[in-house]
């Protein structure tokens, strides 16, 4: 179980998460949108989550399961104060993104989907940010940045860590 608090997400509760349900209940499919609604108020998708939604939506915890282990955007865990993606798409990859994807998780002593000790970043890989005349790209917060090195990496985690104080 979770017990930090990062950004500005919600902490979980079952309450909530049927209010969400609910908020979703007539749509059609409702699954993924109530998915990434609980991701975005909770900033993960908790595992009690599972029973809940298998339960008001009468599908098996093993459907909702498997939905959320698919996508590599759900994640089961919550995140540091700040999330690092760094891009491994093709483009990216050509212009040295598997040696900053190195450089990354040494730095910050975290494998992809890891959360360093502090709990202030987590580091995601994700394989097309859309920024490919500027690789290697890498998105920090939701903002997207270009030709990203190991130096600009260590500013931007210099900077990320100084918000954080």
């Amino acid at each position: 179980m979770v017990s930090r608090t990062a950004g500005s997400y919600t902490a979980w509760s079952k309450e909530r998460a049927l209010e969400i349900v609910e908020k979703h209940a007539g749509e059609r499919g409702p699954l993924m949108p109530i998915l990434h609604e609980l991701h975005d108020v909770f900033g993960y998708v908790d595992p009690r989550a599972v029973e809940v939604l298998a339960e008001a939506l009468n599908l098996s915890r093993a459907d909702v399961h498997g939905v959320v282990s698919f996508y590599k955007d759900f994640r089961t865990e919550l995140p540091g104060s700040s999330v690092i993606r760094v891009c491994r798409g093709e483009a990216c990859q050509s212009m040295g993104a598997e040696q900053l994807a190195r450089y990354a998780r040494a730095q910050l002593e975290v494998d992809f989907g890891g959360t360093t000790s502090d709990d202030a970043i987590t580091l995601e890989q994700v394989f097309c940010l859309g920024n490919c005349a500027l690789s290697p790209a890498v998105m920090v917060d939701g903002r997207l940045k270009g030709r990203v090195d190991e130096a600009r990496f260590d500013d931007l985690v210099a900077d990320v860590r100084s918000q954080a104080l």
